[in-house]
């Protein structure tokens, strides 16, 4: 029997720790509110055009350890379907989502955060670090070739819903929910870059 409990406290302590969103945190140090210069998103790519190389760094290792840690929270708990793999742990996979959840929609920030791509790339390397790295290969690929963070990240949402259900992955429903719900919501918050990719006004990446 799923123990639902455990279910709910694993997207609710992936939801809390998502809401600690570093771009916001790093802001602060900064005295700039993230959400109000540049593409007034809360992330590792905004924050890299308007603070700097050093306060991206610090969003990138905030935003991958939240990640790790809910998706160890989500472990701990231990509630699987199956196997006792990673990719069965319904708890890891509720913790997950709940990191990403709390990152684009902060309970501490008003409910007004990032985009949610890095920190979901965190826990699907802990779920799955080969479907992860696949995923991450064609947004590099993408990025470099275009200049697009936003073209490649959503590229990526979408092939990790197709490559999960190939079947030597083994993944259950239950993945197949958690991928389709993240490319869901990755797409849902890029919503308004893809109008500016398909208008050609889309921000590109300078290296």
């Amino acid at each position: 029997m799923i123990d639902i409990f455990k279910i709910l406290a694993a997207a609710a302590s992936g939801y809390l720790l998502g809401s600690l969103n570093t771009a916001l945190i790093v802001g602060k140090i900064y005295r700039k509110d993230i959400r109000q210069h540049g593409s007034r998103s809360a992330g590792l790519t905004n924050t890299l055009r308007v603070l700097g190389k050093p306060a991206a760094a610090f969003v990138l290792a905030g935003d991958v350890l939240k990640g790790i840690a809910a998706a160890l929270i989500g472990l701990h708990l231990g509630v699987y379907v199956n196997s006792g793999e990673a990719i069965d742990c319904l708890s890891l996979l509720a913790a997950g989502a709940g990191a990403v959840i709390g990152h684009n929609w902060p309970v501490y920030f008003g409910f007004k955060g990032g985009k949610g791509a890095l920190t979901a790339a965190a826990v699907l390397f802990m779920i799955n670090w080969v479907m992860a790295l696949i995923s991450l290969g064609l947004f590099v690929t993408i990025v470099a070739l275009t200049r697009y963070v936003s073209l490649g990240t959503i590229s990526a949402a979408i092939l990790l819903v197709a490559i999960s259900f190939v079947p030597d992955f083994g993944n259950t429903f239950y993945f197949h929910l958690f991928a389709c719900a993240m490319a869901c919501i990755v797409i849902f918050k890029h919503r308004e870059n893809i109008r500016r990719l398909f208008s050609g006004t889309e921000n590109k990446l300078t290296f």
